[in-house]
């Protein structure tokens, strides 16, 4: 019998690819959220919320690993909250091919970094100048998203890194709906309910 939980041969991949929360989205935890999928295979999916940000700011974590002498602007540069799972864990998308520690390419010269070193580089200038920092990240299960996907609770849409790097974090979700033509304002909350 064919797992049926697990992709099929036919299911397309959603690696870096958006992921928009539909305006009902009912778990607090994803409310109005655009999540950058890392990876999405027969395994699962791991993503990183990119426009939630949390009441944390870069040098607090600066200072928390006990990094100095870092620009005070960082003090006004807030991380974002990835996900509810491994809300301890640091982890930094960035658009650098310097070989930084735990750094893995996501998709044509976008990474993930989960090491130290690249936030002391970056509290010293000599980071990726695109990054962002988020606490956490979102994870699911085999099959868990497709049926998410299959319920109409995300859109996708082909990540597009400048939403990631250069927009401002509050217009981030409905800048992704835009690159499907889609003005998320004009969804109804009430969709699919009878």
């Amino acid at each position: 019998m064919p797992n049926t939980k697990g992709m099929n041969a036919t299911h397309t991949s959603l690696k870096h690819h958006f992921l928009i929360a539909m305006p009902n989205m009912a778990d607090p935890n994803f409310s109005h959220t655009l999540t950058y999928l890392c990876e999405h295979n027969e395994e699962g999916a791991m993503g990183i919320v990119v426009n939630r940000p949390m009441e944390l700011s870069l040098g607090e974590v600066f200072s928390h690993l006990k990094i100095e002498d870092f620009d005070e602007d960082f003090n006004d540069m807030p991380v974002m909250n990835g996900g509810p799972v491994q809300v301890e864990r640091g982890f930094v998308l960035h658009k650098s091919n310097f070989p930084w520690d735990a750094t893995n390419e996501i998709h044509d010269g976008l990474y993930l970094a989960t090491s130290q070193d690249i936030l002391e580089a970056i509290a010293h200038d000599h980071g990726p100048e695109e990054h962002l920092v988020a606490l956490g990240y979102a994870g699911w299960g085999p099959g868990q998203l497709d049926e998410e996907m299959s319920s109409n609770a995300w859109l996708s849409v082909p990540a597009d890194p400048a939403i990631i790097f250069t927009t401002p974090q509050e217009q981030r979700w409905q800048a992704a709906a835009s690159l499907l033509g889609i003005d998320l304002s004009l969804i109804s909350m009430d969709a699919g309910h009878a």
